[in-house]
């Protein structure tokens, strides 16, 4: 699913607080989607996956890491993501393309296995389409939330100081 040039972000233009850049307070559940878009982000971008995952870098986790930050509090492996439209995603496109990603990055896991080392899953035939899902809806998310898709992942220790109780 394309995300169309011509829609308009359900933000309207209006800034919220933020910490790092990402709202605190426009969706009632911010720290998990502080987690989902953290785990698209990382997932979206096979260069950071080589340089920080296949090299082992530390700071980031690995794909198993990943993919329980996108689905663990959210049960995204058990329902859709349209549950959550205005708690979590701001409407039924970033859900639609949430959904996607997810089933997408699970279906390798699941036959990789959730042990199997990075690269098992960058050689998995069907990595590139999961990267694409997870690249569109990371690009809505971040646009949505008024930042730009394109800067590096932060750090787990980063992500954790940004979702503590304020």
């Amino acid at each position: 699913m394309a995300v169309q040039g011509s829609e308009k972000s359900s933000r309207r233009g209006r800034r919220s607080s933020t910490m790092g850049g990402m709202p605190v307070n426009d969706m009632p559940w911010w720290r998990w989607r502080s987690n989902v878009r953290s785990a698209l982000h990382m997932l979206a971008d096979p260069v950071f996956q080589r340089e920080c995952w296949l090299a082992g870098q530390d700071g980031y986790g690995d794909v198993t890491d990943a993919v329980y930050r996108l689905v663990e509090d959210t049960w995204l492996d058990n329902w859709s993501a349209e549950k959550y439209v205005g708690t979590i995603f701001r409407d039924s496109q970033e859900a639609a393309l949430v959904d996607v990603a997810v089933l997408r990055v699970l279906r390798i896991m699941h036959q990789v296995g959730a042990d199997a080392p990075v690269s098992a899953y960058l050689d998995h035939h069907g990595w590139p389409e999961a990267v694409r899902a997870a690249r569109e809806a990371h690009v809505r998310l971040a646009t949505n939330d008024g930042e730009d898709p394109d800067q590096p992942p932060r750090t787990l220790e980063v992500l954790a100081i940004m979702t503590q109780a304020v």
